[in-house]
């Protein structure tokens, strides 16, 4: 057992070593190609064919979800027509460990035709790609951890990391936040997280608004006729600014007291200065409020205190962001 263990420790290590030796190669042409980036007003395409190709496209889609519009194209298939997807202007990153990948290479001149910006990835900087790229990104020498030297793993850990290293100081440098990358995630686990209260809360006529001198049996009607059913209302002043707030649970305490004050104005028996929540709230921060107060519902308010919505926590739980 413990050879089986060795050997995936030396694999771990040397590709380990691959990535520590990259960071004496970063000096000024990552800073140009960084800065390449952030300027470009087309798209950064990124070409690569095998393992690295792989790794492009991985790269690509990082690039993408982190605010910087990137396609993948197929050095096979772009010298079939996929050219065209390349403009003036584009940014195309070529990924070759060797250099002289016959694929990569040759689609060097075609794309300086189309005055597209090149950039080579690759170990070995003398090879054809480093030398005649209008940039270059040294991805190291590390030997491979294959035992016959021949399936790529150090090379692809390392590009890997760099194409990382790449992406993650553009999404710095372009002062991309949490908002934004929730804009680009809107489904799984992630963009679930970073759901703003405006996303899930009832708006418009999905939650029930009454003024202070609306009898509280109008406004139990108005409730129960609300799509939904929402189980609360917000109550406003004559200008529009919440005045108080009253939902099912204050209904079934003020039941145990008699029914008399059903004839009464809402504004009587209502919640006043009720909790409140900006539309523009995490709803994992919302979701902690409700938690603590141990409410169910929370009247959302613009910056003048005027009602725009309600959060439920039954509309969270059906957005799975619990």
């Amino acid at each position: 057992m413990s050879r089986i263990l060795d050997h995936a420790r030396l694999v771990l290590s040397n590709e380990a070593d691959a990535i520590r030796g990259l960071i004496p190669l970063l000096g000024a042409s990552f800073e140009v190609v960084v800065g390449a980036v952030l300027d470009c007003r087309g798209t950064i395409v990124i070409s690569g064919v095998g393992k690295s190709g792989l790794i492009g496209a991985k790269l690509s889609a990082t690039l993408a979800s982190t605010g910087t519009p990137s396609i993948f194209l197929h050095p096979s298939e772009a010298i079939h027509g996929d050219l065209g997807r390349v403009r003036a202007g584009d940014m195309v990153f070529l990924l070759s460990q060797s250099g002289e990948s016959e694929e990569v290479v040759r689609l060097i001149q075609p794309l300086k035709r189309l005055q597209a910006v090149t950039v080579a990835m690759t170990g070995k900087p003398e090879s054809t790609l480093g030398r005649n790229c209008d940039h270059m990104l040294d991805t190291g020498r590390a030997p491979e951890s294959c035992p016959l030297g021949l399936a790529p793993t150090t090379s692809t850990a390392a590009l890997l990391a760099l194409g990382d290293a790449l992406a993650m100081t553009v999404l710095s440098l372009r002062g991309f936040q949490r908002e934004d990358f929730a804009r680009f995630h809107p489904g799984g686990q992630l963009g679930r997280k970073l759901m703003r209260v405006a996303d899930v809360m009832r708006s418009g006529d999905r939650f029930t608004v009454v003024r202070e001198e609306t009898p509280a049996k109008s406004v139990l009607a108005k409730m129960n006729g609300t799509p939904g059913r929402p189980g609360a209302a917000c109550i406003v002043h004559d200008d529009g600014t919440l005045a108080g707030f009253f939902t099912d649970g204050d209904l079934a305490r003020r039941l145990e007291a008699g029914v008399a004050w059903l004839e009464q104005p809402i504004a009587n028996v209502m919640t006043r200065t009720p909790t409140t929540i900006a539309p523009d709230v995490l709803v994992a921060e919302a979701m902690a409020i409700l938690g603590e107060r141990r409410f169910d519902q929370i009247p959302v308010v613009d910056a003048c205190r005027k009602p725009v919505g309600l959060l439920d926590i039954q509309d969270v739980v059906a957005a799975k962001i619990l």
